[in-house]
């Protein structure tokens, strides 16, 4: 496949309105990977920044248009990150054969395809498997296209934006097939291989600094396709939420930061800055 960078202005047309769903509002038949919705691309992050330059990857080979392709879950300097991939228009590849064959020909940990850009309903793939929920699509696809709400199909995720962090909010519950193992120090997570011998999704953690709620983590797919290792991880840093019951700031792979935060109703924010790639 070949993929090219390109960045030119973006401005939104003349008239164009952004509208929000509200809180439990239903007036359309759901679009899914065999129903895109027949709506306009949503201009996003380069209208709410007056025409800034778009950066997308025209990918010819696979038959994508526009595909942004982000960094989410970036480090306090900027780097490091989680690579997804984010295809604006979903009606380019109808079904989910086309869009699961499209993930695994880009190799990223998730690439989501935006059904109806209007309401925030997004599908997520792996290069191996559809996903219900995933923290650092919708982060990145709440930070790109300033989303408030997205809806997958594990329900209704909410997201905000606050200076520099992308939030979403979303239920430890949806979490599954993943599982957490403490070690006893920073230095036993960093010394494991990728990936480490076994099978299952595993999310391996130690304390950095317990008071503070500092963990260092390293999460390993284990599922027989190309990503031996996910840089940065918002469904698993949910789940290891979920079981401590405390705020934690995570330091994963290389470099990457999640931030997360109980809720009083069983929820759980997750958040993190969110960069466009650079080309490579």
């Amino acid at each position: 496949m070949t993929c090219r960078l390109d960045e030119r202005d973006h401005l939104a047309g003349a008239g164009a309105a952004v509208v929000f769903a509200a809180r439990g509002r239903r007036t359309q038949a759901r679009p899914g990977p065999d129903n895109p919705a027949q709506v306009p691309a949503r201009q996003g992050r380069s209208a709410r920044h007056g025409g800034a330059a778009l950066r997308s990857w025209q990918c010819f080979n696979a038959g994508v248009n526009e595909l942004d392709v982000l960094r989410v879950f970036c480090g306090p300097d900027g780097r490091h990150g989680n690579a997804l991939g984010v295809v604006r228009d979903g009606r380019t590849h109808p079904g989910e054969a086309a869009r699961q064959a499209l993930a695994a020909e880009l190799g990223y940990s998730e690439t989501v395809f935006v059904d109806d850009p209007e309401r925030g309903i997004v599908d997520i793939y792996t290069p191996s498997a559809r996903l219900p929920f995933a923290g650092h699509p919708l982060v990145g696809a709440a930070w790109l296209l300033d989303l408030e709400l997205l809806q997958v199909p594990a329900g209704e995720v909410w997201a905000r934006h606050d200076g520099e962090f992308t939030w979403i909010t979303a239920r430890p519950e949806w979490v599954t097939g993943r599982r957490t193992q403490q070690y006893g120090t920073v230095a036993e997570v960093d010394a494991l291989p990728a990936p480490p011998p076994g099978d299952g999704w595993l999310y391996a953690w130690a304390w950095e600094d317990e008071a503070a709620g500092r963990v260092r983590a390293r999460a390993f797919p284990r599922r027989g396709d190309a990503i031996t290792e996910d840089e940065a991880t918002g469904a698993a840093a949910l789940l290891l939420t979920g079981e401590l019951d405390r705020a934690l700031n995570i330091t994963q792979g290389a470099g990457s930061q999640i931030l997360t935060a109980p809720g009083r109703d069983g929820t759980i924010e997750v958040g993190g800055r969110v960069r466009f790639a650079p080309h490579a």
